[in-house]
């Protein structure tokens, strides 16, 4: 068995027991960095006009921030419990739910789509750079030096937390105030518009949070209890992204929401354009490295379902490697739309898994071994929330696969109505189907 050099460290295989070092002031910090993104401010764009022809009022669009970011946080966090409560991964909690050799399924996907992600953060991390100090450092440069760092967190996961929590946190907590000081002044007043696009807003700001579900077992199983992993998800990503997103739609408007349109990174120019906006943005980009640090541990401990007795450090290097490379040579803005595709396999899939783990008796049975028998039952509430979230969604992703969906819609006579929500619709036919096969399993016993 391989031993960890230390005992407050993630251990090297899945056969070291997960310490338990998190508070929640661990947690909140981790998740408040993650919900402030780069890319992020410009996220305000789609907030306040979701649809396009509908724009909201202030008010409005800072409502459906607050109230999607709740939705999403809170699927989030209950997804986080049982990695606290088991001390196993996100994706090795599926052996609980599809079985050992099921769970390489979804792994792969999600697989495929942290890499994908991580190599989009160190772009993202390197266009931020290159606002501050133009083309005097080739963007090869800073790809490599971001994924250099990014690779260091990953192989120090837990003290990595314990930094951001430390000095990195109160660091963005000053940025986000001055930012905000000065764009009150610079932007032009917020007025008009209406509640008519609501809905759709929720949908967005909820499909922001939910991409983080299939990592957040990833840190919950350090958590020192289930309370502080679902306090510190909920409180610290809803606080950090209803602020991120309040304060985007002041840099979108200064900035010119065509410029931003046209090119998302163009909201950079006001965050560098106001007085120390140099130096206070410079640790705004250096803090975006807790995202690409964060997809790529959970490449890492999602690899290890697959080969749980490779030490993590050796995939960690791997993978950082890998995001390197995809960051230099592929368009990965363009990745983006397929990736929200990925992401939502997971929402009803953690939605399957909360229903069985918390109200179906699975907390008392969870089998996470590496031979846990096969569970096919549990792929139908799967593929019919899949479904569901894109027959009621109004997120966009890719067009052709948009149309497929456009088309099922029309075969079926479903009209998608502007209340609807993709995330809650998902999750709602995927618990709902698979409430109904627990109570015909217990049927089935009782004879």
């Amino acid at each position: 068995m391989a031993h960890d050099v230390r005992d407050d460290e993630v251990p090297l295989t899945l056969e070291g027991v997960a310490p338990k070092t998190l508070g929640v002031l661990d947690q909140g910090a981790l998740w408040a960095n993650l919900a402030v993104s780069l890319l992020g401010f410009s996220g305000a764009l789609f907030l306040l006009d979701p649809l396009g022809n509908a724009p909201l009022s202030l008010t409005a669009a800072l409502a459906a921030a607050v109230v999607g970011s709740l939705i999403g946080t809170a699927m989030v966090g209950l997804s986080a419990i049982p990695g606290t409560q088991t001390g196993q991964p996100a994706m090795v909690l599926l052996r609980g739910l599809f079985g050992a050799r099921l769970s390489y399924v979804p792994t792969v996907l999600n697989i495929v789509q942290m890499i994908g992600w991580g190599s989009f953060e160190l772009w993202v991390i390197s266009q931020g750079a290159m606002a501050i100090f133009g083309d005097a450092v080739p963007y090869a440069v800073w790809v490599v030096a971001a994924g250099l760092l990014t690779t260091a967190l990953t192989i120090w996961p837990l003290g990595s937390i314990r930094l951001l929590r430390r000095y990195i946190t109160a660091a963005v907590i000053v940025s986000l105030i001055w930012f905000t000081f000065q764009f009150l002044g610079d932007a032009p007043a917020q007025s008009g518009g209406s509640w008519t696009a609501f809905a759709p807003a929720v949908d967005y700001v909820i499909a922001l949070s939910v991409s983080w579900v299939p990592l957040a077992a990833d840190f919950a199983r350090h958590s020192r209890s289930s309370r502080a992993a679902f306090t510190g998800v909920v409180g610290g990503y809803t606080l950090a992204q209803v602020a991120c997103l309040g304060l985007g739609v002041y840099a979108v408007a200064i900035a010119g929401s065509a410029a931003v349109l046209d090119d998302s990174t163009a909201v950079f120019g006001p965050f560098v354009a106001v007085p120390l906006g140099a130096v206070f943005f410079a640790i705004l980009v250096l803090r975006e490295a807790d995202q690409s640090f964060a997809n790529v541990y959970s490449t890492t401990v999602s690899l290890q379902n697959l080969m749980p007795r490779v030490d993590r450090r050796i995939l960690s290097v791997v993978i950082g490697v890998l995001t390197v490379a995809i960051a230099l040579v592929v368009d990965v803005t363009s990745y983006g739309a397929f990736l929200g595709v990925i992401g939502a396999v997971f929402v009803p899939m953690f939605a399957v898994l909360a229903v069985d783990y918390f109200l179906l008796g699975g907390a008392t049975r969870w089998n996470t071994a590496e031979d846990a028998p096969a569970r096919w039952s549990m792929l139908v509430p799967w593929a019919l929330g899949f479904a569901a979230y894109w027959l009621t969604t109004s997120t966009p992703t890719v067009a052709p696969w948009d149309g497929i969906w456009t088309t099922v819609r029309e075969a079926i006579g479903f009209e998608r109505q502007p209340w609807m929500n993709g995330a809650l619709g998902g999750a709602l036919v995927a618990a709902v189907v698979t409430l109904a096969i627990g109570a015909l399993r217990r049927r089935g016993a009782r004879r």
